[in-house]
């Protein structure tokens, strides 16, 4: 039936051209976005001593030595930049989705005492804030600073997520919840056996976004962490990136020759080594992307 009526559309020259358009515009697209990622790859691949000598775009390794990512793996502060943002993340992510879970549920029920007001208490945080110093203060008065939890607690709910994952709770039947009820379950039942398996796409996005969120998070650990053994990889990656040849690398660095040629290599291998684990699951949570996004952005 479907093809049937795909072949009674007719499509005018027109519809061709902006195709076409369309297509070369998405293809241009898709290189801009992709070539610094590139760049970065082939740069820290490349071999120091033709690389300092380049100009312009690079589209090919110059060369070929994997030197930069053996001296990137001793950097000293790199696995325990890795180990705490691990830390982090796992800690957020549980914090997030169990927060966020818990304020979505409570905006579904209407039925609640000042669930009006509530909602708007919630959506006034959306524009408003009290500002960096106060934060500070109120980080330091309460004993996070210099902890990890500086960074995971003040981050602990987005508004945004929750109200799209109050819009995928709000689209399962009411008729669900009320069986729970006669049934003798509870609202513990209701979230976690009926709200939450049936929103899976919706709860990927949540993980995705907070993930990504914490994986790139480096200013508030700027901030509020001045321990660098408790700092995350994102805040070694900005400092390697701006030490420029005067990077310490310790006793590794005696016998390299040429080693303040390589600071470009050590750069673009140190982007690459933070890049590459996000990127990896990605991929894993894109098929429940879209959905999720459409279920939060166009159901209430």
């Amino acid at each position: 039936m479907a093809k049937t009526v795909k072949s009674r559309i007719k499509r005018s020259a027109a519809d061709h051209i902006v195709d076409t358009i369309l297509v070369i515009f998405m293809i241009l697209l898709g290189i801009v976005m992709l070539y610094p990622m590139w760049y970065e790859l082939v740069v820290s691949i490349s071999d120091a001593t033709k690389l300092i000598k380049h100009r312009g775009i690079q589209l090919w390794p110059l060369g070929f030595d994997t030197i930069a990512y053996r001296l990137v793996f001793k950097y000293p502060q790199l696995l325990e930049g890795y180990k705490n943002t691990l830390i982090i993340l796992v800690l957020g992510l549980v914090v997030n989705i169990v927060l966020t879970s818990l304020g979505a549920y409570c905006l579904t029920r209407t039925s609640c005492k000042f669930h009006r007001f509530m909602t708007l208490f919630v959506l006034v945080t959306m524009y408003f804030s009290g500002g960096l110093i106060p934060l500070y203060l109120t980080v330091r008065g309460v004993g996070l600073y210099n902890t990890i939890w500086a960074v995971i607690i003040p981050t602990a709910l987005s508004t945004y997520n929750m109200i799209i994952l109050r819009s995928a709770f709000s689209s399962i039947p009411e008729s669900l919840v009320e069986s729970v009820f006669i049934d003798g379950g509870g609202h513990w039942t209701v979230l976690f056996k009926i709200f939450i398996p049936l929103s899976l796409p919706a709860m990927a996005v949540q993980i995705l976004y907070y993930g990504v969120g914490h994986w790139n998070s480096w200013f508030n650990a700027f901030i509020y962490i001045p321990d660098v053994h408790k700092q995350p990889v994102q805040l070694v990656l900005r400092k390697l990136l701006i030490s420029g040849s005067n990077i310490d690398m310790g006793a590794e660095t005696a016998n390299i020759p040429n080693y303040e040629m390589m600071a470009k290599s050590m750069k673009a291998a140190m982007v690459i080594v933070t890049t590459v684990p996000i990127l990896a699951i990605y991929p894993l949570l894109q098929r429940y992307f879209v959905g999720g996004m459409m279920i939060g952005s166009l159901k209430e």
